[in-house]
């Protein structure tokens, strides 16, 4: 090719590298609402989710659990392998910027004109497409994206592994509790079935008091190895989320003893979109779409690439890079002529992604406010209801104790006692699994918020032995 020609080339790709067909990304127009339903005051900046997880949980055992998980579960190794592959995927999208060199060396034998010849060859081929539509540099974006998506993906599954960690130690803390409390009434109902048969066999007590003194006994101890079964079952679900072997987990405050704030300021709405990590993904996965649009869109047009060659042909090595060297320079365009509409349909269908992950953004959005708003009442209802059930608890404490002046008195019959304690267990039984739900619902609510959405990586996975 004539050097003139080749230069024209060169010159034209050049100016025209600038240039970048297809949309340009812009975030979907999204309306967020003044104040999360649910909110009982005005709406401030300041955001429950401004804090970092081990100032949430007063908690020394689940603070080191929850630290343990987070160097060895499962789904954080699996989440930091995925940024890699976006890493080293990127790292091919961006090689094609460059210049491909490749080097190629042969050698033949062949029989020409009757007379047998050796012939060796070497060459170092050079290939370049020069970016005129910005396909390349849209490729580009699109790869950066997906990077960047992984990554927050990763943090999604960082204070998901959290969120897992609390509410799993919350539940097994309960089951605890409810353990506790089911061997307490069984060993007062022992005692009192004890006392019945002795005055049955007396004559001083009938058969009736004694038969439901015995059928609230067994009742009462059937809970107990089901209570140790899910204990152990919760210990194992634990265990696995902390990347270890099934065996015991290490307990810290009482179920009654964990902190639980008052009020859980939630923050702007129009905030949550930078804290939760999942929205963040979504808005990557919609910036990757857009970028492929244009990938589409640059398609339409030829492509222009520059190739070079050095090297030597001869039938003796000491040759090739003498009498035996050899040289190219080319260009060419490739233009896409006719397709049979492939190319108009790859187009339609890089757009048809991106109005999905479009609505896929929307929408996760939208169940985001509502995961807040749903976070916020629930966990307000619930303290509602765990005072009143510990008032019931309280009065049926006090019934108990007055059933038993009663009976003492002569005033009442010992299955008016019974029915006390029965209510009493139950009261009990229920006010421990509505403070684990209270407990839950934090939890959950703290990831909606997106919490610790300040924290760099290092920081949230901070070892334990630095925390305070």
């Amino acid at each position: 090719m004539n050097r003139k020609i080749l230069a024209f080339l060169i010159l034209l790709g050049a100016t025209l590298a600038g240039c970048t067909v297809g949309p340009e990304y812009q975030r979907p127009p999204l309306a967020a609402p003044e104040q999360f339903r649910g909110e009982t005051g005005p709406a401030e900046a300041a955001s429950f989710a401004d804090q970092a997880w081990w100032e949430v949980f007063d908690d020394e055992a689940l603070e080191g659990l929850i630290a343990e998980a987070l160097q060895n579960g499962y789904d954080i190794r699996l989440a930091a392998w995925r940024v890699e592959e976006a890493r080293a995927a990127a790292g091919l999208a961006r090689s094609q910027r460059f210049p491909a060199v490749q080097a190629t060396a042969g050698w033949s034998r062949g029989r020409v004109a009757g007379v047998t010849e050796d012939l060796y060859d070497v060459n170092l081929g050079v290939a370049w497409e020069i970016d005129l539509w910005g396909r390349i540099r849209r490729l580009n974006e699109a790869a950066r994206a997906d990077v960047l998506a992984t990554e927050e993906a990763r943090r999604g599954v960082l204070l998901s592994l959290v969120s897992e960690v609390a509410t799993s130690y919350f539940q097994l803390r309960e089951l605890d509790l409810e353990l506790e409390i089911a061997r307490r009434s069984a060993g007062t109902f022992q005692e009192t079935y004890d006392l019945f048969n002795r005055r049955l066999k007396a004559g001083a007590a009938s058969g009736l008091e004694t038969a439901s003194a015995g059928a609230t006994l067994a009742s009462t101890q059937s809970v107990i190895p089901d209570l140790e079964r899910l204990i152990v079952e919760e210990e194992n679900r634990l265990s696995f989320l902390l990347g270890r072997h099934p065996g015991p987990v290490a307990r810290g405050a009482e179920l009654a003893d964990q902190l639980l704030p008052p009020e859980i300021p939630p923050g702007l709405p129009s905030d949550l979109l930078q804290r939760r990590p999942d929205l963040r993904e979504a808005e990557q996965r919609l910036v990757a779409a857009n970028a492929d649009v244009g990938v589409a869109a640059a398609d339409f047009f030829p492509r222009l690439s520059l190739t070079g060659a050095l090297g030597g042909l001869a039938p003796e090595v000491e040759d090739l890079f003498g009498d035996g060297k050899t040289w190219s320079v080319g260009g060419g365009l490739l233009s896409p002529l006719f397709q049979g509409k492939r190319l108009q349909d790859q187009h339609r269908a890089a757009v048809a992604r991106w109005e999905q992950e479009k609505v896929r953004y929307e929408a996760s959005v939208t169940n985001a406010f509502a995961e807040v708003s749903t976070g916020l009442v629930t966990y307000q209802k619930l303290a509602e209801s765990e005072r009143e059930q510990a008032r019931a608890a309280d009065s049926y404490r006090q019934a108990v104790r007055l059933s038993n002046e009663r009976y003492i008195s002569g005033l009442a019959d010992y299955l008016e006692v019974l029915q006390a304690q029965r209510q009493q267990l139950a009261a009990e039984s229920s006010l421990a699994r509505t403070r684990f739900d209270r407990l839950a619902s934090l939890v959950q609510l703290y990831k909606a918020l997106g919490g610790g959405w300040r924290l760099a990586d290092q920081e949230f996975e901070r070892n334990v032995a630095t925390l305070p």
